[in-house]
């Protein structure tokens, strides 16, 4: 009995307890900690000097403000800056206020009127340039603001004339932000007092300040009229000549801005005629300007050198005798005057001198100019990229490259002009330039063809150490057109030279010589009978087809007989053999051919070109139409329905394997039809009609088949990019069908009230967490799985956990097949290891305790951020495995959706007897979030929200996304 009371007791006192606890609004409440314009309040007043207060404002300045504070803090820092007479705090509250002005939500438009009015009474010309910064602040967050703008404008203009350059600065920057351009400009502008008063025309008042005494603000007022033209506002041409005295100035900022202000000016009115000075000549203004802008690549800053070259490259409506000039340092005759017959023999009847005859060449024209020609260009502009091209800072070189690509790109017969100076590059000593000249010349490769001295030149960089500059070299000579047989023959043995001294390089220089045959095949008919050592009356022995270069040689001409119907007759037998060879193995590199004689074996694979695109609409039909099939699911006995869905996967595997375009879409409908086919079969009728003792082994199978499950899942939703929000959803549907499997067969086998209790917690979260994500999406989900439960939404969550648990095994059962949208582009991630091959039989011998480096070479496509998500795995014999994160700078880029992995993977083991295989792979690693920790679901069987265990913060996992590659290595113990 005294028991029995005393557990009542501890039941009455418990429910005591629990009534404050599950009042959420009693919690709101908190009134212990004062505000934060208060506290600020208290610790200014505290401030017995001026260190003090300013060694509270910079710990306040660390805190964040919340929005409702924020006005309230103003008033505070407002207040104490009236009575603040030291300048450095008062400069550390006009700070603050700018900072507190950015604050998200909050409306600063309550600022502007105490900052203005604090201007009239400052005397600290550093105060006054921070209350200008904080202005400007307030301007940016109120861009549009029809009240705010023209005080500020106001404001600025009447600062103008300060004396502290750093206050003539923050209003020039206010100009620029805010100023309008209200009038058109007038040439007898005195001043900023000038519009003071009326419509102010801002670009006249900025313009004034291109002349003052401070290099600092010129560097502003150009910066400023920068600013309007970023904001959209037209820069009137009137200043085009200001901003040419600028590019003169003595300083480097100035410079910099004035180029960068010639060059709008270029581009807003290219086709407008200026005056040359000092002649009546008279020349279109984009290209006095690139001739101004060429003259700047040779200042003597080095970072407007390198903001010179970038702008020229950029200047593509400039006449093209101009853009030669600037690869001759010597004056052209096209850009200077020339005086007319009439004017010469005038002349030359004014001197009385005629030729006597007595000197030789006395009457030859001189190239000594006299006054009276006129240059259209400034001689110092003359080789503007030769130069460039030859500065002693790499940056400017690189500058000057980029610039040549993007001139060449737009003129062919500038193109050609500049292939010498290109090539040149390719020895110079910084390998960032080298690498950045092959890069430039494959663009413009369309327009070139090279000479054998130049090729002789480019080839020279395979002898190149690095890896990158020999791999750009190759896909450069993919793409380049050559001259004559020679070039075809020069570049064949140095190819052939640099699989010999690297042969790495193997897969990079077969893919060159396919291109090169391949644009090519009248180049390298001449040369077949040599390349192949034939002989007209003699058999020549067969070579070796492991050897890499025959097979270099072959898949030269083999791409080239494929253009060239001629070639095949001067092929032996065994050279028709080894094409079949390398037909099966290596197939991407050399094409199929109609071979005259022989078998149809040889021309299997020569599809026409026109019925391409045909067999893609055809096989995208035929992928609807299986989808379409397996709606009518519902319709079958469980048998039939797993037999469709059997022989739907295998149809769209083949066809993933047919058609590589649609090879993505294909599996991953195939995945996504194999994950129900084990829903299917782990929900079987006689499975769940059996008690739990009789029907172990199909427990273990459901529980297999739902793991399995998860785990496709995750490959449908990070293996493929290109998913829309309507698959996302139906891979999340899915998985919460494999969840609810794993909580029945939980309760099935675990009869744990504490774990089941947490279990259904769990998942109530994971279907709120469903619902927030997919809301717009659920529409396309009735009947499924999630729809039943959400109806059944009220019910669940006041059910006990052993009706819950039979809920979901109803509706599990009854839910129907939702049907899969095809997906218009998809594409699977994938990569392919190139090195190691695997193929060595020969092992990698080290020392018990040491390490030895194992290269690793892949292509990877469609992985999005590699760098991040990519890892290899290392498998060792004895179930050791090894993750390894690749740094960044082992992935390269080499085009659209491709990356390229070259690392270097560390193996050691303990001594072993004899060699063994290790196995290589890379890994895809994905984090998903699957619900949010924060959850409103409180359950009607949970005493108190205590016990709620916290939502699933993310799954961490790997996908293996290539074949493994096995290594043999052998580590031998150290001799003693």
């Amino acid at each position: 009995m005294a028991a029995h009371l005393k557990k009542r007791v501890y039941e009455e006192f418990s429910r005591v307890v629990q009534i404050p606890h599950e009042e959420a609004p009693a919690k709101k409440l908190r009134l212990s900690k004062p505000s934060k314009s208060a506290a600020l309040h208290i610790d200014l007043c505290k401030a017995t000097n001026s260190t003090d207060a300013l060694q509270y404002l910079l710990q306040f300045a660390r805190k964040p403000v919340e929005v409702e504070s924020v006005e309230g803090v103003i008033r505070i820092l407002l207040e104490h800056y009236y009575k603040e007479t030291d300048n450095s705090v008062r400069l550390k509250i006009a700070s603050l206020l700018g900072l507190l002005s950015k604050t998200n939500g909050f409306s600063p438009d309550c600022v502007v009127d105490d900052v203005i009015n604090t201007l009239g009474n400052e005397k600290s010309h550093q105060v006054l340039a921070q209350l200008l910064d904080t202005l400007l602040v307030v301007g940016t967050q109120l861009p549009e603001s029809p009240a705010v703008r023209p005080r500020l404008v106001e404001v600025a203009c009447k600062l103008l004339s300060d004396t502290y350059f750093g206050v003539r600065n923050k209003c020039l920057q206010l100009l620029g932000c805010l100023g309008m351009v209200d009038t058109p400009l007038a040439k007898d502008s005195d001043g900023p007092s000038s519009s003071i008063g009326g419509v102010r025309d801002v670009q006249s008042i900025i313009s004034n300040y291109f002349s003052d005494q401070d290099p600092r603000v010129r560097t502003a007022a150009l910066k400023a009229m920068l600013q309007l033209h970023e904001r959209g506002l037209k820069i009137h041409q009137i200043i085009y000549e200001q901003a040419c005295r600028l590019l003169s100035d003595d300083y480097e900022q100035v410079r910099s801005a004035a180029v960068q202000i010639v060059w709008v000016l270029s581009q807003l009115y290219p086709e407008s005629i200026v005056p040359i000075p000092s002649s009546n000549e008279e020349i279109r203004l984009v290209d006095d300007a690139f001739g101004k802008i060429s003259h700047m690549v040779s200042d003597g800053s080095w970072m407007v050198r390198v903001q010179a070259a970038k702008t020229l490259g950029s200047m593509l409506q400039v006449s093209p005798h101009f853009l030669e000039q600037t690869l001759d340092k010597k004056l052209m005759s096209d850009l200077r005057r020339k005086r007319t017959a009439h004017e010469r023999a005038k002349e030359l009847f004014a001197s009385g001198e005629f030729s006597s005859g007595r000197k030789w060449a006395d009457d030859a024209p001189k190239e000594k100019l006299d006054t009276n020609t006129v240059n259209l260009i400034a001689s110092g502009a003359c080789g503007a990229f030769v130069h460039g091209l030859e500065d002693e800072m790499f940056e400017v070189r690189i500058a000057a490259v980029e610039a040549l690509c993007q001139l060449a790109r737009s003129s062919p017969s500038f193109a050609e002009k500049c292939l010498d100076f290109l090539v040149d590059m390719f020895n110079d000593e910084i390998e960032e330039v080298r690498l950045q000249s092959i890069h430039v010349l494959r663009e413009i490769s369309t327009h070139i063809t090279l000479r054998e001295d130049q090729l002789d030149t480019v080839l020279a960089v395979l002898e190149d150490s690095s890896r990158d500059i020999r791999e750009a070299l190759h896909e450069l000579l993919c793409y380049t057109n050559v001259s004559t047989k020679e070039c075809i023959q020069l570049a064949l043995l140095d190819l052939l030279k640099n699989l010999n001294k690297y042969p790495t390089d193997r897969n990079s220089v077969w893919k060159c010589l396919k291109f090169l045959g391949s644009r090519h095949p009248t180049l390298v008919l001449p040369l077949v009978p040599e390349l192949l050592s034939t002989h007209p009356y003699f058999d020549t022995p067969e070579p070796d087809m492991d050897d890499p270069a025959y097979i270099a040689v072959l898949v030269l001409v083999f791409n080239a007989a494929k253009s060239c119907p001629t070639m095949p007759a001067l092929f032996s037998d065994h050279t028709f053999r080894h094409y079949a060879y390398l037909r099966d193995s290596l197939s991407h590199l050399v094409p199929p051919l109609r071979l005259p004689g022989r078998k149809q074996v040889y021309s299997l694979d020569s599809v026409d070109p026109g019925c391409g695109s045909g067999s893609v609409e055809s096989a995208k039909l035929f992928l609807q139409q299986s989808l379409n099939r397996v709606s009518t699911i519902q319709n079958l006995e469980t048998p039939g329905a797993q037999d469709l869905l059997n022989f739907t996967i295998r149809d769209l595997q083949r066809l993933g394997e047919l058609q590589t375009e649609l090879a993505g879409a294909a599996d991953f409908c195939a995945t996504y039809l194999r994950c129900q086919l084990l829903l299917m079969k782990a929900l079987q009728e006689k499975l769940w009609n059996m008690a739990v003792p009789l029907c172990l082994k199909q427990n273990v199978t459901a529980t297999a088949a739902a793991q399995q499950i998860l785990e496709e899942t995750y490959k449908l939703e990070f293996l493929y990019s290109g998913l829309e929000s309507r698959q996302v959803a139906t891979i999340h549907h899915v998985r919460l069908q494999a969840k609810a499997l794993q909580l029945i067969l939980t309760a099935r086998t675990r009869p744990g009230l504490d774990l089941l209790i947490s279990s259904c917690e769990k998942f109530l979260q994971e279907i709120e967490s469903f619902q927030r994500m997919f809301l717009t999406e659920l529409p396309h989900l009735q009947d499924g799985f999630v729809d039943k439960l959400l109806e059944l939404m009220p019910r669940l969550l006041s059910c006990k956990p052993v009706e819950l648990v039979k809920i979901l095994q109803s509706s599990l059962r009854q839910s129907g097949l939702l049907q899969l949208r095809l997906p218009e582009q998809i594409h699977r991630a994938s990569a392919t290891i190139i090195e190691p091959t695997g193929e060595s039989d020969n092992p990698l011998r080290f020392t018990t305790g040491l390490v030895v480096a194992l290269d690793i070479d892949a292509t990877l496509e469609h992985v999005q951020e590699p760098q991040d998500k990519v890892k290899v795995q290392v498998l060792y014999p004895d179930g050791q495995s090894h993750v390894i994160h690749p740094k960044p700078a082992d992935f390269r880029n080499p085009g659209p959706n491709r990356h390229r992995l070259i690392t270097q993977v560390y193996l050691s083991h303990t001594a072993w007897t004899e060699p063994s295989q290790v196995e290589v792979r890379l890994l895809l690693a994905y984090s998903s979030s699957s619900s949010s920790p924060s959850s409103s679901i409180k359950s009607g069987w949970s005493d108190s929200i205590d016990g709620l265990p916290p939502a699933e913060a993310a799954v961490e996992g790997t996908i293996p996304f290539s074949k493994p590659v096995k290594v043999y290595i052998m580590p031998k113990p150290a001799r003693r």
